[in-house]
């Protein structure tokens, strides 16, 4: 039997714009844009030409991609034609191979918002639509507020989806603008809907105030919506949009989706949905969601003792798919509450075979132990497990020593009459017979210390030069002015693969010292750097 064909639809670069704290420049959405088009989607939709800068210059150029490239803006303006609306006109010259219209479908927000006839809202629609038609583009109109409107005034929100269609607009997308409605709800009205508009011209835009956004795309689609809207990791306007990337993951790899529905997304590309997650969160200089599903850190991640005995049997006694088919990976996490089976995992993860009943084992899960009950957590530090692994084992080489490090913090005035506060950093190392000195000023103790760190390591620079860090945590693990200080950082090496360190201290310069060391040592192990 033949799979029908689900289209999707992505706004990141416009909806996901919204996110408080974010804020694309046009290089970043040329990344985010060239991203989405090798994965597969079908609809990018780049942003509202004529509303900033970057959007009139995004749409002002050729951007070499498959996907259909969408501009996004408002149906003509109460009380004005077609020609007369300068909104209007800038969506209408954009270079974009679609136009996406949104307008007002809850009779309340016409009245109120738009302060106009429930009649010149429905002229609105189709003048808008049959402009964009006559000039060659493909049309979508995004039905704000959709739900609300047909709980209010369903003939009227009903009008509005028939006159779009009528028009010969390629979607009626139905949007759950305030994120309020229920899955059960949403099936329902979509499937009222379909009475005036097929199935295969309606879509779903969701948003995500009651943690159901993509449990509502699929209650749309199962009540025949073939179109979906969301955003890469969910992002968007307070509570954020449908994840895209959920979205993609149920769709392959749910036979009630994937046995039915075929997507723009391979089998190929599916492994890339975790590099592309993670990408987004680079490009944005942000954590991602270790909690995700399908790529958070998290996802694939087993703490039990019990389970990971499990999972070395079968990976799915606890896994619902396989890792390795969204670019993921297993963890068995290593900690306190961990047992034999954990550690064994891992040590084989990383490439060190021993035997079930080595000494080793229970040594390390007793050092293990020991220095979590002092502050130290591996299971959330997989790197700084591994070298306490291979110290033990005595494979880690002593590459390079640190005989001394100081690091200074100056408030100063600087040349133009500011008061500014400056980190600076000096580290004297023996590499071998040689000796070096490194300073660097940074931005606060912790990146002075680092750019020292790594500003000269001798013959092992070039290991180090691809090593950048992307993440710094710091915990307070009692209070007090004495208390324990526990670092984590994330690093990532030039071919994006990531690990994290750990150092803990009464010192937060000395718990971060240990975590950076920790950081540096293990890309050279990973590296295969000569001792």
């Amino acid at each position: 039997m033949p799979r029908e064909r689900l289209y999707l639809f992505d706004t990141t670069l416009r909806d996901g714009a919204q996110t408080n704290g974010v804020d694309f420049t046009l290089h970043d959405k040329l990344a985010v844009a060239a991203l989405l088009d090798d994965l597969g989607v079908d609809y990018i939709e780049g942003g509202y030409p004529g509303a900033n800068p970057v959007d009139t210059e995004l749409f002002g150029r050729d951007r070499g991609l498959r996907a259909t490239f969408t501009a996004f803006g408002m149906t003509r303006r109460p009380g004005r034609s077609t020609a007369n609306d300068p909104g209007l006109a800038a969506l209408l010259d954009a270079r974009a191979d679609a136009i996406c219209y949104v307008a007002k479908t809850w009779d309340y927000h016409v009245r109120v918002a738009l302060e106009t006839t429930l009649e010149d809202n429905l002229a609105s629609i189709r003048d808008s639509v049959r402009a964009a038609k006559a000039k060659g583009r493909e049309v979508l109109l995004d039905c704000e507020h959709f739900f609300d409107g047909y709980k209010a005034n369903p003939d009227y929100a009903l009008a509005c989806a028939k006159a779009a269609h009528e028009e010969g607009a390629r979607w009626v997308v139905l949007c759950d603008t305030n994120g309020g409605t229920l899955p059960h709800e949403v099936e329902a009205i979509v499937k009222a809907v379909t009475a005036v508009v097929p199935g295969d011209h309606l879509g779903i835009h969701a948003h995500n105030d009651t943690e159901q956004a993509v449990a509502n795309s699929f209650a749309a689609v199962r009540a025949g919506a073939r179109h979906i809207q969301g955003t890469l990791n969910g992002i968007g306007e307070r509570c954020g949009n449908a994840s895209l990337v959920s979205l993609i993951g149920n769709l392959k790899l749910k036979p009630e989706y994937s046995g039915s529905f075929e997507i723009g997304v391979t089998d190929d590309k599916l492994a890339h949905l975790t590099r592309v997650s993670r990408s987004l969160d680079e490009i944005l200089n942000r954590a991602g969601n270790r909690h995700a599903p399908y790529v958070g850190g998290s996802a694939f991640a087993t703490k039990a003792g019990i389970h990971a005995s499990a999972i070395l049997k079968d990976p799915a006694t606890y896994e619902h798919v396989r890792p390795e088919a969204v670019g993921n990976r297993r963890k068995l996490l290593v900690s306190d509450q961990a047992g034999r089976s954990n550690v064994l995992a891992e040590l084989e993860r990383v490439g060190i075979v021993v035997e079930r009943d080595d000494p080793l084992v229970v040594r390390l899960l007793d050092v293990v132990k020991e220095r979590e009950a002092v502050g130290y957590a591996y299971e959330a530090a997989d790197a700084s497990f591994e070298l306490l692994a291979r110290r033990m084992l005595g494979k880690v080489p002593q590459y390079f020593d640190v005989t001394q490090f100081d690091v200074n913090v100056e408030q100063r005035v600087n040349a133009v009459g500011e008061r500014v506060t400056v980190s600076m950093a000096v580290v004297k190392v023996t590499v071998g017979d040689e000796r070096l000195i490194s300073a660097a000023e940074g931005n606060g103790p912790i990146n002075a210390l680092d750019l020292a760190l790594r500003k000269d390591l001798g013959k092992y620079q070039s290991y180090i030069n691809g090593l950048n860090l992307t993440d710094y945590r710091v915990r307070i693990l009692n209070a007090g002015t004495e208390a324990v200080t526990r670092v984590l950082i994330e690093s990532e090496d030039e071919n994006g693969e990531r690990w994290t360190t750990i150092g803990v201290s009464p010192n937060i310069i000395d718990a971060s010292f240990q975590a950076l060391m920790d950081s540096i040592v293990y890309k050279l192990v990973k590296s295969g750097a000569p001792a």
